[in-house]
């Protein structure tokens, strides 16, 4: 069974290692050789380990999940110092259209690696399910606001950091758009 170690159990195996050489070795060059190299790796797990939780922060800016009783599920989001609380039923979850157009395009486009396969169909299946439209494999355009729906999908499905959102005043296929989503 092949499992990820932890930077606490690198370092410890790490110093084991080293300390294993400097037991061998009779030679003083070598053990400056040895400390100094186990030094270099030492600061390089450090680093690793710090470029790591950066990662993870900014792969997901979900702070709170809680699924409530009546079938929806309650997100608590930090976005720009403030936070936006997002509870919906995924299963019904809808994009509320205006009384009025506001003439600017929502386009959401993606490119999620091949070993999240199943959250990247589950995306593009639930954006067509709430009326987004595919205008290319990975991209799906709405006039209608749909960040927080955006967001909320691409969170449940744990996709969030390969998905952006994009509000646009033009697009070269306005007028097909337009009779798509019956705005003329």
């Amino acid at each position: 069974m092949k499992r990820n170690l932890g930077p606490i159990e690198q370092k410890i195996l790490l110093l084991l290692a080293a300390g294993f050489s400097l037991s061998l070795t009779r030679r003083p060059d070598y053990y400056f050789r040895v400390i100094d190299s186990a030094i270099r790796e030492w600061k390089k797990i450090n680093k690793r380990s710090l470029y790591e939780a950066i990662r993870r922060l900014y792969q997901s800016q979900m702070l709170d999940y809680k699924e409530n009783q009546d079938g929806t599920v309650t997100l608590i989001i930090a976005e720009n110092k403030k936070k936006t609380v997002l509870r919906y039923d995924l299963d019904h979850i809808q994009i509320k259209k205006p009384a009025k157009w506001d003439r600017l395009w929502r386009i959401v486009t993606f490119d999620i690696p091949e070993h999240k396969k199943k959250g990247r169909d589950a995306l593009s299946m639930k954006l067509k399910m709430i009326g987004l439209r595919p205008i290319q494999k990975s991209v799906f355009v709405t006039p209608y606001d749909c960040k927080n729906e955006v967001n909320f999908i691409s969170e449940i499905f744990e996709v969030k950091p390969y998905v952006r959102y994009i509000i646009a005043k033009e697009i070269d296929t306005a007028l097909d758009l337009k009779n798509i989503f019956e705005l003329v």
